[in-house]
C-alpha cells in the first residue's frame, strides 16, 4: 500500500455539531450513534483514526465549514451564520476543535502548520511503525469568516493554509447554485491571500469566478474536492469543473481532488438507488483518468473525498466501507495501465509535493 493524502474532510463540522470522536474507528462511532440524529442527518461515518491507519491515510485537509443561514437544515443545525461576525466566531470554534483533538490525542493527530510538522508526520509512517501520526492541514471552505483582508494574518497564524472563497455564492464570488464572477471584495481577498501565501481552493466557485481567479491569483491554486462535468453530461450543477476550468488548472500546475460520492459520479443517482450502481473502476477511476488525459500525465490529480460532508456510507460506491478502502483504487489504476509511480502520485504523492512546495 502507498500513502494516501485526502484533500477534503469535514471533521470539525461533525465534531462540533454531533460530538463525533475521530480518534475512534468508524465502526465504533456507527455503533455509538445508533438511534441518534447524526446518521439520519449526515450519514454513517466513513472516518476514524484506526481506519486512517488501516488505509495508510497520512494527511487530511481538515475543513472549517459553516453554511449561510438560508441553508440551515433544522433546529439541530448550529453551524450556520447570518453575518460575517457569526461566521468568524464559528470558524474560530472549529479551529479550536482541531487543536483540542490534537492536544487530547497527541499520539494520533498532529496539526501541520509548516514543513517541519509534515516531515514529522511522514517520518512516523516509515518502516514498521505501529501507530504513525495523522497530520491535519486546515482548509477554510467558504471565506465569510474573513471579515476583512486584514484578518488573514490571524487565520494564517491559526493554521489556515488554504481558503475557498465559495460554497454557495458569497460576498466574494459566485458559487454552487448561485452563478457569478469575482466581486470587488473577492479581488481584495485574493490580494490578501497572496500576501500570506495562502492557497486558493476553487472548489464550489462558479465557472466564471474560477476562470477569473485563475487569471488573477498569483499564488498556488487547487481544487480540493471537485469532479469533471464532462462525465456528468446531464447535470445542470455549476458545482462540477468544466474542461475549460480543468485546462486552466493544469496551466497553473494545480491539483484536483476527485470526490468518490455517488451523486458526483453518476448522473441522476440518488440515495434511494443502490450503492452498487456506482463503482470505483467505472466511475471514480474514470474521473481520475479524465483529468490525467487533459493534463497528459498523472501529476495533477489526487483524492478529495469530502467524506462526512453531507453524506456517509450510503452515498459512496459499494466497495467502500471506510476510508481505508480507498486503497482499492491502486490495483484498479494499475490494471488500467498506470505505473506504480503514477499510483503513488495519485493516491498521495501529488498532494505531498504540493505541501512541500507551499508550506512555510
Amino acid at each position: 500500500m502507498t500513502l494516501i493524502v485526502d484533500a477534503h474532510q469535514d471533521l470539525a463540522w461533525n465534531m462540533v455539531t454531533f460530538g463525533r470522536d475521530y480518534s475512534l474507528a468508524a465502526h465504533e462511532t456507527r455503533q455509538r450513534e445508533v438511534g441518534g440524529s447524526a446518521p439520519k442527518i449526515n450519514g454513517q461515518t466513513l472516518l476514524g483514526w484506526p481506519d486512517y491507519q488501516k488505509g495508510k491515510v497520512a494527511i487530511v485537509f481538515s475543513t472549517l465549514f459553516v453554511a449561510p443561514i438560508k441553508a440551515a437544515r433544522g433546529q439541530w443545525d448550529v453551524q450556520y451564520y447570518a453575518t460575517p461576525d457569526q461566521a468568524h466566531q464559528k470558524y474560530l470554534d472549529q479551529v479550536d476543535a482541531y487543536y483540542r483533538l490534537c492536544d487530547e490525542h497527541p499520539e494520533k493527530f498532529r496539526l501541520i502548520l509548516n514543513k517541519s510538522d509534515m516531515e514529522i508526520v511522514l517520518k512516523s509512517w516509515e518502516g514498521n511503525a505501529s501507530a504513525p501520526l495523522v497530520g491535519l492541514v486546515i482548509l477554510m471552505e467558504g471565506a465569510e469568516g474573513v471579515r476583512s483582508p486584514g484578518e488573514l494574518a490571524l487565520w494564517q497564524k491559526k493554521g489556515v493554509r488554504l481558503i475557498g472563497p465559495a460554497w454557495a455564492g458569497t460576498r466574494f464570488c459566485g458559487g454552487t447554485g448561485e452563478p457569478g464572477g469575482l466581486t470587488p471584495e473577492g479581488y481584495e481577498l485574493l490580494d490578501g491571500m497572496a500576501d500570506f501565501n495562502i492557497t486558493l481552493d476553487i472548489s464550489h466557485m462558479d465557472e466564471r469566478a474560477a476562470l477569473e481567479a485563475l487569471d488573477y491569483y498569483p499564488g498556488s491554486i487547487v481544487a480540493s474536492h471537485a469532479n469533471a462535468k464532462a462525465l456528468l453530461k446531464n447535470s445542470s450543477s455549476n458545482r462540477h469543473l468544466t474542461d475549460r476550468v480543468i485546462q486552466g488548472l493544469m496551466e497553473r500546475d494545480a491539483i484536483i481532488g476527485v470526490v468518490p460520492h455517488n451523486r458526483f459520479l453518476k448522473d441522476g443517482w440518488n440515495f434511494s438507488d443502490s450503492r452498487s450502481e456506482v463503482t470505483l473502476a467505472e466511475h471514480v477511476v474514470a474521473q481520475i483518468d479524465h483529468i490525467c488525459q487533459i493534463a497528459g500525465n498523472a501529476k495533477h490529480v489526487g483524492i478529495g473525498s469530502d467524506f462526512d460532508g453531507g453524506f456517509g456510507l450510503s452515498g459512496v460506491p459499494a466497495e467502500i466501507d471506510t476510508i481505508a478502502d480507498l486503497q482499492k483504487l491502486g490495483p484498479i489504476l494499475a490494471q488500467k495501465g498506470y505505473t506504480e509511480e503514477d499510483v503513488k502520485a495519485i493516491l498521495g504523492g501529488n498532494w505531498i509535493a504540493y505541501l512541500k512546495e507551499t508550506l512555510p
